[in-house]
């Protein structure tokens, strides 16, 4: 039988960027993410990112909570006109479901549509995430990967209900 994740969703605070700062030293959460900063241990430029998105009216961020603890980030934001999801668990949460029951929570929330989610081609756990949530793969893009300095091909999947 399946474990039922019992997670939370709250508005993401100031207070919350230490914790998710520290997620995206891991080495490997940030080669699977791929498209990431240029520097992701430069915690000033981080921090005044965060702080630019949390002020900004037209995004959606939340912290993902279990058991109390910050386990995560989901944001809903725009890219050339287009509603865009991303995500972030920290690497030591992976395994759990913690992402698919973030999404599946975030979606009943965030309903714009279409919205789409970007994935780097040999990132499996997010890609079954996304198909685990209704979402479609629709194509391909290739992009530069910050986090593997080289262009990498990315899978764009899209969610229509």
């Amino acid at each position: 039988m399946k474990k039922i994740i019992d997670i939370t969703l709250r508005p993401t605070t100031q207070n919350d960027l230490e914790t998710l700062f520290k997620f995206q030293l891991d080495k490997k959460a940030n080669y699977l993410a791929a498209f990431t900063s240029e520097d992701p241990t430069d915690k000033k430029a981080y921090t005044e990112k965060w702080t630019r998105l949390l002020a900004d009216e037209r995004i959606t961020t939340k912290t993902v909570i279990e058991d109390g603890t910050i386990v995560g980030s989901i944001t809903k934001y725009e890219m050339n006109g287009n509603a865009e999801i991303t995500y972030w668990i920290g690497k030591e949460f992976w395994g759990k479901g913690i992402a698919s029951s973030a999404l599946r929570e975030f979606l009943k929330l965030e309903t714009t549509r279409p919205i789409y989610g970007r994935v780097a081609f040999d990132n499996i756990g997010s890609q079954k995430v996304l198909t685990n949530c209704g979402f479609t793969k629709i194509g391909t893009e290739k992009g530069f990967a910050n986090a593997r300095m080289k262009e990498i091909e990315e899978f764009v999947f899209e969610l229509q209900q």
